[in-house]
């Protein structure tokens, strides 16, 4: 069997770019040449892993750029706030971009990045990786068939989980807004571009309520330490990092996340040791974590229709639900199947659209990462931009939707959106 034609280089070889350069290798579609990642235990892990020469393993992602343009295209999966640098360097190599959301902490980053992407003529598939489900493929198809007539309102629930919330959100890297971003951002930007995506418009009008209610100090039981390991109402608090990160072990789902977050020393031992010395045994009502632990967004479309948005914490990881209400019918979906309501016959349908079960990274998000990096990679084989369901200005456009719902959020208004320009509809 004669070796993929795609080449692919890694900046940031984390979870995420683990997930994308796994499924590249087992579809068959490419190859993974060049890695640059900080950790030397990851970096050499990776290396390994993919066969990758010596000479194309750099410990920072400057280092690999500077070599050159050593593949076809490069998965950045870098922290958040370190985005545009690589991004904007590898387009100007002539380099094709999978680039992790969000795009940028800010606006005008990202538009930097998208702005590089277009001036060398490169593909710019940002991962939104709901888009790329059956689930969200059935959907889509039924709405724009028709089988809803026009959509007047979307409802839309995104379930952080209360654990991932503890895990990523109050001990973890997305804990603070001054290192990640708000949680709407590093969170839910891609929920917020599937709405746009599912009604097919960009809104014109957010409004946004949420606040950081629940994990603070104010809210620390009596008795609480500071450590979940010295805690004596550790046994009845529904966080607590012993029973989270111990309950990992021996399930490879969750040693591969949340607990190789943690540590990769998947013994009790080890974990303990984590826990006592790194940041995720700490109590979650004495973290410096600052980001909302619940949000709603309101939508308006210039059709005067409506939709809206619920993030939370304090319920289980499930898949998201959500309700479009039209004016022939409505639909009612959980992630996998699809109830669907037809006014005109008073039918209801009930549509099982085999989709993956796993909701979370360590399930592939519902199959959306294999669907996202398989229609990448397809795209860049055939130089075909229309594989990847949204340009990197059609991905900053939803962004844009983001960032004024924080502005919303903080300013207690109703913010308009600016007129979306032609490379952005």
């Amino acid at each position: 069997m004669s070796e993929p034609d795609v080449t692919l280089a890694v900046a940031g070889a984390g979870l995420r770019s683990i997930i994308y350069a796994r499924r590249a290798l087992t579809s068959g579609r490419a190859r993974i040449v060049a890695v640059a990642e900080p950790d030397p235990r990851r970096r050499a892990a990776f290396a390994a892993e993919h066969g990758i020469a010596p000479a194309n393993v750099f410990a920072d992602w400057a280092d690999l750029l500077a070599a050159g343009k050593l593949a076809d295209a490069i998965i950045i999966g870098t922290q958040d706030r370190m985005h545009v640098e690589p991004a904007v360097a590898a387009a100007d190599l002539g380099y094709h971009i999978l680039l992790e959301k969000p795009m940028a902490p800010t606006e005008a980053e990202a538009g930097r990045i998208a702005e590089a992407a277009e001036r060398n003529g490169v593909l710019l598939a940002v991962c939104h990786v709901m888009r790329y489900t059956r689930y969200t493929r059935a959907l889509k198809s039924l709405i724009d068939e028709g089988a809803v007539g026009q959509i007047m309102n979307i409802q839309h629930l995104e379930q952080v989980g209360w654990w991932h919330q503890a895990h990523s959100f109050v001990r973890g890297n997305w804990r603070n807004e001054a290192e990640s971003a708000p949680l709407l951002l590093a969170k839910a930007c891609h929920d917020l571009d599937w709405m746009a995506y599912i009604k097919g418009s960009l809104p014109q009008r957010v409004s946004s309520f949420g606040d950081l209610v629940y994990f603070r100090k104010e809210q620390a039981p009596a008795g609480a330490t500071d450590n979940c390991l010295d805690c004596p109402v550790e046994a009845t608090c529904p966080y607590s990092a012993r029973r989270l990160y111990l309950g990992c072990l021996g399930d490879p789902e969750k040693e591969w996340w949340p607990l190789s977050a943690v540590t990769t020393d998947h013994t009790t031992e080890g974990v303990l040791t984590a826990l006592r010395e790194g940041p995720y045994g700490r109590c979650v009502f004495a973290c410096d974590n600052d980001v909302v632990d619940s949000q709603v967004v309101n939508l308006q479309f210039a059709d005067g229709t409506t939709a809206s948005l619920t993030v939370t914490a304090f319920a289980a990881l499930e898949h998201r639900k959500t309700r479009v209400f039209g004016t022939h019918g409505s639909i009612e979906g959980d992630g996998v199947h699809l109830r669907l309501h037809d006014f005109l016959t008073d039918r209801i349908t009930v549509i099982d659209t085999q989709a993956g079960p796993g909701a979370s990274m360590a399930g592939g998000h519902g199959g959306g990462d294999d669907g996202l990096m398989d229609a990448f990679l397809d795209a860049v084989a055939s130089g075909d931009p229309t594989k990847i369901s949204s340009s990197g200005h059609e991905s900053l456009a939803t962004h844009r939707v983001v960032w004024a719902a924080e502005r919303a959020r903080l300013s207690g208004t109703v913010i308009t959106l600016p007129e979306p320009s032609p490379l952005e509809r």
